[in-house]
């Protein structure tokens, strides 16, 4: 199975215009969050993605709610989306399970939509095994160095990769890290970046 994977957007149409294209050769589209700035402008980026027909699950980041997420789908009318946050679903037989926002609480202030570790730990339980995790935030000490060379990923996502061995996780939010790939245990953990990623799985 070919994945596309992304993240980060941030309103840029013309990166989403690239994945649709890139999207015509790839079985699941798998997008990490971080569609919009500061909760405003959804629409430029799932107006334009969902010309996307293949499978694609999605996340909200930090910088969205789920709630604005799914409804921003729904307006986009983008039948073969499926937003996730603390639960799952499978595609062609694979299993994927996704949680959403900023992990841990980030120091962005009130408007970013953040989860304590706990929190996390709670809507990451039900992943299931050697599935695809997506999530915004990564892994702590993983694809997680941010400009200044600080570790800024989540503990309780990276109890839950070493614990449920997903064959793929699927991250953004630390923008330095974009691209960047490396092993969890047996998991493989993307930093996907908004220009698109292609992985088997």
């Amino acid at each position: 199975m070919k994945v596309l994977c992304f993240s980060d957007l941030h309103c840029d149409a013309q990166a989403a215009k690239r994945l649709v294209d890139l999207a015509r050769d790839v079985d699941v589209v798998v997008g990490a969050g971080d569609f919009a700035n500061r909760h405003r402008g959804l629409p430029d980026t799932l107006d334009v993605l969902a010309a996307i027909t293949k499978p694609a699950v999605l996340v909200p980041g930090n910088g969205e709610t789920v709630e604005e997420l799914r409804d921003a789908v729904e307006a986009a009318r983008w039948a073969s989306a499926t937003v996730l946050h603390g639960g799952g679903c499978s595609v062609a037989g694979l299993s994927f399970w996704g949680v959403g926002g900023g992990i841990p609480v980030t120091p962005f202030g009130d408007w970013s939509y953040d989860f304590d570790e706990q929190q996390a730990a709670e809507m990451l339980a039900g992943c299931p095994q050697n599935g695809v995790l997506v999530v915004h935030s990564p892994p702590l000490d993983t694809v997680d160095q941010d400009a200044d060379g600080r570790v800024r990923g989540s503990q309780a996502i990276r109890d839950a990769v070493l614990e449920k061995q997903p064959r793929l996780v699927v991250c953004g939010h630390i923008h330095s890290d974009w691209e960047k790939q490396v092993k969890l245990g047996e998991s493989l953990v993307l930093n996907a970046g908004p220009r698109g990623v292609v992985v088997g799985c």
